[in-house]
């Protein structure tokens, strides 16, 4: 039987084992702790977009589940969206309420009466009238450049007289028109109750239909009622007058 010391020398003569045992040094072997530790030390870090992603902020979230709501809400009151639809047979009357607020309409009557005026009172109030529709046909242009929302998919593109930007949707050229023209007459015109009451439905009207028809989401109609809205103030500020604005007046001289 090999005594233990010849057994150890026949070892150390080895040079693959003193090679082996140099390269692992007087190291204590790993526990399963430490290698959890080390395990878990080499992992790299999560990149910023995904935290944000795994972390999503409360606006953000609230701002998809309005999104989602809008076009929910518009595609079930898009009931005349076609001639299929639930309430298809509206779809012609609705076409009719969608040419009174087109904005061709209004610049070319606004502009009939500026020729036809004979009163410098009559002629202020429809230059500014005019200046108020183009003000806003420059606004919602601009705006729906800048957004470029889509209209909903549900609406069928055969609008009246459209331009580039009528293929977007967001704000309604249509409810932000209603919504100035209103304010625009009631200030600016004396007429009876009932009348005043019908001129406020009529810009509710406009707004309703856009959805009705498809042509719009709710947020859209919405926020143009309240582009509209405000746009009247602007005009207001900038009021056309002969004292500030002599050289248009005086086009307008017979």
């Amino acid at each position: 039987m090999p005594s233990p010391r010849s057994s150890r020398e026949r070892r150390a003569g080895r040079p693959e084992f003193v090679s082996l045992l140099s390269q692992r040094g007087p190291t204590a072997p790993d526990s399963p702790n430490r290698r959890r530790e080390s395990g878990g030390s080499a992992s790299p870090p999560l990149p910023e977009e995904d935290c944000m992603r795994l972390n999503p902020s409360f606006v953000g979230i609230a701002l998809s589940s309005l999104l989602a709501v809008d076009l929910w809400a518009s595609k079930r009151l898009g009931v005349c969206a076609g001639e299929a639809s639930a309430w298809g047979s509206a779809r012609p009357l609705l076409k009719v309420v969608e040419v009174s607020g087109h904005g061709i309409p209004w610049l070319l009557g606004t502009f009939y009466g500026l020729c036809q005026s004979d009163s410098s009172a009559a002629r202020e109030v429809l230059l500014n009238l005019l200046f108020a529709l183009l003000l806003d046909l420059v606004l919602v242009a601009v705006v729906k450049g800048i957004v470029r929302r889509p209209r909903p998919t549900h609406n069928k593109m055969d609008m009246f007289v459209t331009v580039s930007v009528d293929k977007y949707s967001f704000p309604s050229g249509h409810a932000t028109r209603a919504a100035l023209v209103c304010r625009f007459v009631l200030h600016h015109l004396v007429l009876a109750v009932p009348l005043r009451v019908l001129v406020v439905l009529w810009a509710l009207v406009v707004g309703i239909s856009r959805v009705m028809l498809g042509r719009h989401n709710v947020t859209d109609v919405l926020f143009g009622l309240l582009l509209g809205y405000g746009l009247y103030s602007v005009v207001e500020y900038c009021w056309l007058s002969p004292l500030n604005a002599p050289a248009l007046f005086a086009l307008w001289t017979h």
